[in-house]
């Protein structure tokens, strides 16, 4: 029977409006306009979906965008092979760790939920469960995936920042020499361990991650009560989690086992040294048999808790957990620190010298000093003068020019352009000038864009693009008016350098992206008839001539003009990570790179050498060393600091010498070391990206030298390490400092580099040297030099001379005091102060000489008128002697007390003496001076504005002297009428 229902109207609407169930219905009727509340339209969903597609593809081409520009990057020097391996070793650890840990804490979830109760208890407790049950029921298996999805994410992504563990382990080559302690090959500690530890570290990650995913589940279903009646956990759950918590106590048994082998890489404190690395006599005679006791009743404890499955209770694996946290405490702490104390510290000496003889033995191994050689020298010299100052001219070629002052003076002379400079700390190489190999002390006119005369995009990033040429200056020879004798100069560059491609593209201070070789002109350099142009026609950097590589770096960068600018065309490349530092760093990232960076020219290029170290922290009884600490100096924030893949090492190899091209940027990595295993290890992880020593050409190899750094670390070093036995180095009663730079700060004196040769040598080699004080004294304690020069049989031999403990010869500081308190000396350095002048000392260096110590040190002054140093006295002490002369050779006939020639030098005249006296009241000098001064100024505009530099430095010398002629004759004058008349006139023309 079918029933008919009527929708009655809604009288009380007052309408006659038919209701819906949600309310009053819409208007609608057989013509009437339908519509629908909110709803959009079609035209609206496809704009919204539209919308929606654009923006997931903008963010996935943000995303992209930084691949592909490192992509395009690492082709474009032909190293797409680092990227990839890279790449690839990061994407597996990833996802194989990353899964692992999804799988683990999503299984334990199901498990837990499999496990359940069939029925909660009725209790206030389960009641409030039974809300939070009921929501996540319909997205169960959402909820599930979606926090073992994101547990994974973040577990894949700290396991691929191990891609160095993973390689190193699988690649790891062997030492050829084992441990002390375990005689286990070093590589086991070097590549092994620390991946045996990543996975020990993930291991209880995940099992920790687990258990908590596992017990929430099992509380939130009634498997563990907290405050139900009744019993706490379930059988079911009782058995889970024994079991996660008995995986735990496993991994902890391993712990206990490979902390064994970390006793040999444990660093702390002793005896003041900071550094100390591996076991003393309290780790082998307690820690090491504590660790084996403990992890075997942790294994035995972890076996009971697996026993739960069948037992089901839970009292006896909770008792042997107790044990062993009891066990931990008395075995693993407080027996050791009662050996410690009534063993040890009664006879600290007897105790530990077997271990500080292993400690001493391998920290010297891992740092390459054990084959220095060291030789007693007395510092006193009975030579008579004549031997003396014959022998210094075959000892040493004295650099006077000291590259951390002169650069203001490279700048001045030869910058040319406002927007050229040089660093602030210039390098020293060894050019064949003449047939002869000199000291010579080299600079590039790199560009400097925040000179640029006009700032915008096209003349930063488009116009003044690169540096042009390399300027050079003999180390030993300065011109008669104080200026460098310039081997190398002007633009465009000519020289003994020979011919070569000058363009500087690629330089330390070359910081910012250009782009070149397109439709913009660049402007290459100053000529005679004005800037001249050029376009780049290398093939460095990365091609824009399609649109999406426009897009991706305007991206990167940041820079959208990039993506629309008419100056990019046909051919247009953009170069960037330009220093030489970040490309060597970016091509080989295994590597640690030396902080200065300096060129040559080699085969017609400019190439930057780069030196190169391959460390590590897992040198068992090795000391560590804190690079960055090790390394630091007075002229650090000149020259630049180490990059360091890790901070804290204990062994270090100066493994490889990289190039990189000033020009195209190509970067090369030359194999040095080639007996490093920590380097075969990374060459099997990165075939092909180190080409072998013997492809090193004669001319690079001309200018390879002994690094800075290294030496800096291993000088850091033997300051303890230089003793022969373990009594020395506790008591520390020889220890050594590295003196304080005397003329540059209060930071420790850098090492010099000086042409010179040793005792036991028979001529002179290009050598890198320091000197050491004993601790909290300034006498000097011993000298050091390293064979610097790559072409030497004896490159990289250590030579120490050790003076004897109660010696009184002076140190460096000493030496400077000595100069600084000296009457004659201070009167005349005053002197040179006057007015606006400003005296500068150069870098005080330290020579053997037939028994004794020269000491010879180059002052500069800054002159009214000028804004560089001027080399005009040198200070040169030799026993108890010192001389201030205007050169090098003055102050060595005047140190000696006979010439070269075996000639008593002239008696120098008091300061004053033997001068004409100037014309009453000095004023016909003074007009002459002024009138050559502004003569000169004119000079010097007219040179500078034909490009002519010769005159234009000729001009600049003479304004020079003319500029001090007014200072001494004003100083004569004021000196003048301060004397009384029946006195002498005050020494006024030092």
């Amino acid at each position: 029977m079918r029933t008919l229902a009527f929708q009655m109207p809604d009288r009380g609407s007052g309408s006659g409006r038919p209701n819906g169930p949600n309310g009053p219905r819409g208007p609608r009727g057989p013509g009437g306009p339908r519509f629908s509340v909110g709803r959009p339209s079609r035209g609206a969903k496809s704009l919204l979906i539209t919308a929606a597609i654009l923006a997931a593809l903008a963010i996935l081409f943000a995303m992209f965008a930084g691949f592909w520009t490192d992509w395009l990057w690492y082709r474009s020097v032909d190293y797409t092979s680092v990227y990839r391996t890279q790449m690839l070793t990061r994407a597996v650890m990833f996802v194989i760790f990353g899964l692992l840990m999804t799988l683990a804490v999503g299984f334990n979830i199901w498990l837990a939920h499999r496990l359940r109760p069939p029925l909660s208890a009725m209790s206030m407790e389960q009641q409030n469960l039974d809300r939070y049950r009921m929501g996540i029921a319909p997205f169960k298996k959402w909820v599930v995936l979606a926090v073992s999805v994101v547990v994974g994410l973040i577990a894949g992504g700290s396991a691929s920042s191990q891609w160095r563990t993973w390689l190193q382990w699988v690649n790891g080559e062997s030492f050829g020499v084992t441990d002390p302690q375990f005689n286990m090959d070093v590589g086991f500690f070097a590549f092994d361990y620390p991946f045996y530890r990543f996975l020990l570290g993930f291991g209880f990650a995940v099992v920790v991650l687990s258990t908590l995913a596992a017990a929430l589940t099992h509380y939130l279903y009634g498997g563990v009560r907290l405050t139900t009646p009744g019993s706490r956990i379930t059988t079911a759950a009782t058995g889970h989690l024994s079991v996660l918590v008995g995986l735990f106590v496993a991994l902890k048994a391993v712990a206990y086992w490979l902390d064994r082998y970390g006793l040999a890489l444990k660093s702390g404190d002793f005896r003041d040294n900071e550094g100390w690395t591996g076991l003393r006599y309290v780790d082998a005679n307690a820690y090491l048999p504590a660790k084996t006791i403990l992890a075997i009743i942790a294994a035995i404890c972890a076996v009971l808790f697996f026993a739960t499955l069948w037992r089901r209770v839970w009292q006896l694996p909770v008792i042997g957990l107790g044990l062993m946290v009891l066990s931990a405490v008395l075995i693993g702490g407080v027996y050791p620190a009662l050996v410690q104390q009534f063993q040890v510290k009664p006879n600290e000496v007897a105790k530990e010298t077997p271990y500080i003889q292993k400690h001493m033995e391998s920290t010297t191994q891992a740092y390459d000093i054990d084959d220095a050689q060291f030789e007693d020298y007395t510092g006193t010299s009975d030579a008579d003068p004549e031997e003396l100052r014959n022998a210094v001219s075959d000892t040493a070629s004295i650099r006077l020019l000291d590259p951390s002052v002169v650069s203001p003076a490279f700048q001045q002379i030869q910058q040319v352009r406002g927007y050229y400079q040089f660093a602030p700390t210039l390098d020293v190489d060894r050019y064949a000038i003449e047939g002869d190999d000199r000291d010579t002390v080299i600079g590039v006119r790199e560009m400097n864009v925040n000179n640029v005369p006009e700032r915008n995009w096209i003349n930063d990033h488009f116009r003044y693009t690169h540096g042009f040429g390399m300027v050079a200056a003999s180390g030993t020879e300065i011109q008669s008016n104080g200026q460098p004798d310039f081997l190398e100069r002007d633009l465009p560059p000519e020289g003994d350098l020979g011919d070569y491609e000058p363009r500087i593209y690629f330089g330390e201070y070359t910081t910012q992206y250009s782009i070149v070789g397109g439709p913009q002109q660049e402007i290459d350099y100053a000529g005679e008839d004005g800037e001249v142009e050029y376009s780049y026609s290398g093939d460095a950097g990365v091609n824009l001539d399609n649109y999406f590589n426009r897009a991706a770096y305007a991206l990167t960068l940041g820079e959208p003009q990039i993506l629309y600018s008419g100056a990019i065309g046909e051919g247009s490349r953009i170069l960037y990570n330009r220093t030489p530092k970040e490309r060597v760093e970016a091509v080989a990232p295994w590597l640690t790179i030396d902080g200065d960076p300096y060129p040559a020219v080699v085969d017609g290029r400019v190439q930057w050498i780069v030196d190169a170290y391959t460390t590590t922290n897992g040198y068992p009884y090795s000391s560590r060393t804190t690079l960055g600490d090790a390394t630091e100096t007075s002229l650090t924030e000149n020259q630049g600091e180490v990059i360091a893949q890790e901070n804290n090492v204990n062994y270090i190899r100066n493994s490889v010498k990289a190039t990189v091209d000033a020009y195209s940027g190509d970067v090369v990595l030359y194999e040095w070391d080639t007996e490093d295993p920590v380097l075969k290890t990374w060459r099997s992880a990165f075939p092909g990206t180190v080409v072998d020593r013997e492809e090193i050409s004669d001319e690079l190899l001309d200018h390879l030298r002994y690094p800075q750094d290294l030496f800096k670390v291993q000088r850091d070093l033997l300051q303890r390490y230089h003793v022969d036995n373990a009594g020395q180095f506790y008591s520390g009663s020889e220890r050594w400092a590295v003196p304080d730079d005397p003329t540059h700060g209060d930071q420790s004196v850098p090492p010099y580099y000086l042409s010179m040769k040793m005792p036991d040598q028979d001529e002179q080699v290009f050598s890198l040297t320091t000197t050491f004080t004993p601790l909290n004294r300034d006498t000097l304690a011993a000298y050091m030099a390293v064979e610097a020069d790559a072409r030497s049989d004896g490159y990289g031999t250590m030579r120490i001379l050790t003076l004897p403990s109660n010696t009184t010869v002076w140190g460096p500081q000493q030496v400077q005091s000595r100069f600084n308190s000296d009457p004659t000396i201070a009167e005349s350095i005053n002197l040179l102060s006057r007015g606006d002048s400003e005296v500068e000392y150069g870098n005080l260096l330290t020579v053997p000489l037939e028994g004794g110590l020269l000491y010879a040190e180059p002052v500069f002054v800054r002159g009214a008128g000028t804004n560089y140093p001027l080399l005009r006295r040198v200070l040169v002490t030799y026993g108890e002697k010192t001389a201030f002369e205007d050169t090098l050779e003055e102050a060595l006939d005047v140190v000696f007390g006979v010439t070269e020639s075996g000639e008593e030098p002239p008696e120098s005249p008091p300061p004053g003496e033997g001068e004409e006296e100037p014309p009453p009241d000095g004023a016909g000098t003074v007009e002459e001076a002024i009138a050559e001064a502004q003569e000169a100024w004119d000079d010097s505009q007219e040179a500078l504005q034909n490009g002519d530099w010769e005159a234009f430095g000729e001009a600049q010398a003479r304004l020079e002297e003319a500029l001090e002629r007014m200072q001494q004759d004003d100083a004569a004058r004021n000196e003048e009428e301060e004397t009384p008349p029946d006195e002498e006139p005050a020494d006024v023309n030092s």
